[in-house]
Formats: structure tokens, sequence, C-alpha cells
């Protein structure tokens, strides 16, 4: 029975660190996720014009950066996308997470799109809108139906993904 009391202490003393350290080191704000309510976009220092109203409208916000090869393929397909079925609803919102605006720019300079680009520009890590929604991989999308719930949330981009946001997209449409 005495030598069951020092490996009990120990075991205490580990479970109050480990209490400790998850209380300590656990972050302020998960990850957005499927049927949670998306963050204002209003509310983050981003750099460039948000449409006038997105109040009802079916909404994709793509996070991009400009050393990103798979976000160079998605950006036509966004736009087709756009051009397809903005008419009947569907606002896309791409927002740059480049540290550096020139590297946009450069971007850019190259791409011709019909919808809106925005650039994440807050200074502090926890003030910026790709550090609230925890996307783990460039480019990642998030799909909002008309009231603003997070219905879909997609990590990268490959050839099935044109298919997998056009169904998706008429599904929130309807």
């Amino acid at each position: 029975m005495l030598t069951a009391l020092p490996r009990f202490r120990f075991a205490v003393r580990l479970l109050a660190i480990g209490l400790w350290a998850a209380f300590h080191f656990t972050p302020a704000a998960a990850a957005i996720k499927v049927g949670d309510t998306f963050p204002d976009l209003a509310s983050f220092k981003l750099e460039g014009k948000l449409p006038e109203s997105l109040k009802g409208k079916v909404l994709m916000i793509d996070f991009w950066a400009s050393w990103c090869d798979p976000c160079r393929e998605s950006f036509p397909v966004m736009d087709e996308l756009q051009k397809r079925y903005g008419p009947k609803g569907l606002a896309i919102i791409a927002v740059n997470v480049d540290e550096n605006r020139a590297d946009m720019e450069d971007f850019l300079k190259k791409k011709n799109v019909s919808f809106t680009l925005v650039r994440d520009a807050a200074k502090a890590e926890a003030d910026r809108l790709v550090t609230k929604t925890e996307i783990p991989t460039m480019p990642g999308s998030f799909l909002l139906d008309r009231a603003g719930k997070v219905r879909f949330v997609h990590t990268g981009f490959n050839n099935a993904t044109k298919k997998k946001y056009e169904q998706e997209i008429e599904s929130l449409l309807k």
C-alpha cells in the first residue's frame, strides 16, 4: 500500500498539469464548421470593396494566396460559377491572405474575374478572418446558405471540385 501512494500522487500531479495546459493553451475560437454562422465580413479589416448587400445571397467565401498553384486553377472555375449563378443569387468573395499586397496584385495582373476580391489585411494574426476560420490549406472555401450558415466546406482544389461546387450551389439556390 505504501508503494502505491507515490504513484497515485504522481498521477494526480500529471492530471493537474494536463488540465492546466488544456485550459491555458486551448484556442479561444474554434474552426468554422458546417452549421455555424459565418463571421460578419464587415467586422474584419478587409482591403477592397465588398458588395453593397449580401443579405439573402448564397455566398462562396474562398481563401487564396498568390503562391498557391491550385488557386490559379480555381480562379477560372469561380469566374464561370459567378457568371452562371450570379443572376440567380450567388456571390463569390475571394479573400487573399498574402502578407504583401504587391504579391496579390502581381497574381491578379494575369486574371480578369467577375467575382469580388478582397485582402485579409489585418496586421495582428488574431484580427484576421483567415485565423478565425482556421482554414487548413489553400485554397479553402465555405459555401453559405441565404441565412449565412455554413453548409459546405472545401479544402484544396482539383478536377472534381467544380462538379461538387455546381451541385452544392444549385441545392442552395433552390
